[in-house]
């Protein structure tokens, strides 16, 4: 399908047929499979470039000239879902474009709804349509002071000679994303009209 050539390609009508091919795919093949869950998993990735491909840009992750595409797959690693996108855009860009299609594929059906994703999905707005569509999350958070804090305990090394096997221990306790760069008019607002903490369920291991 890559190898379209751009004059077809580029017609709106053949792009939107492009992007919705798989899903329509994935939908015949569970009209004759029983499905009782859903897990979606996002994430991006590069795809190379090379010569003057319009769109394509160095990304430092990844250490080359690239585009930059977002994946949705499903559990059965089928891919429900890309986006194309240029090489210099974040992890997350455009996430809503991608997800809010195969959301609604699946609304009607009597599922489980879970999703996950890597930090850079760690967005209080995906947080609150995931909350809205009955997903059930877990989003890897990045490293910091406070949650450093809350898992103090877990850090100490146990007296004596440490077991062959290695030990894990969980911490549960609820976290609260900072507005660092975001307007509070943006965050769900209470009855009285002020904002409401985004207060979210959270593990350490």
């Amino acid at each position: 399908m890559s190898r379209f050539e751009t004059q077809m390609l580029t017609k709106p009508e053949n792009l939107t047929a492009l992007t919705d091919m798989s899903g329509q795919w994935i939908d015949q093949v569970n009209s004759r499979v029983g499905m009782k869950k859903l897990i979606l998993d996002m994430d991006s990735s590069e795809s190379p470039t090379y010569g003057k491909q319009d769109g394509s840009a160095f990304n430092g992750h990844f250490g080359c000239t690239c585009y930059h595409p977002l994946f949705c797959f499903n559990q059965f690693g089928d891919l429900e879902r890309a986006n194309l996108r240029k090489g210099n855009v974040h992890s997350a860009d455009d996430w809503l474009s991608v997800l809010q299609p195969i959301v609604a594929r699946y609304r009607e059906r009597p599922l489980k709804r879970f999703f996950r994703g890597d930090a850079a999905f760690a967005n209080p707005d995906l947080y609150c349509y995931l909350e809205q569509e009955n997903f059930s999350y877990a989003i890897r958070l990045k490293s910091n002071t406070i949650l450093q804090k809350h898992i103090a305990p877990l850090l100490t090394r146990p007296v004596g000679r440490p077991s062959r096997a290695p030990k894990v221990f969980y911490a549960s306790f609820p976290y609260q994303e900072p507005p660092v760069g975001r307007e509070l008019a943006g965050w769900w607002p209470r009855s009285n009209g002020t904002p409401e903490s985004y207060l979210r369920g959270s593990v350490s291991s």
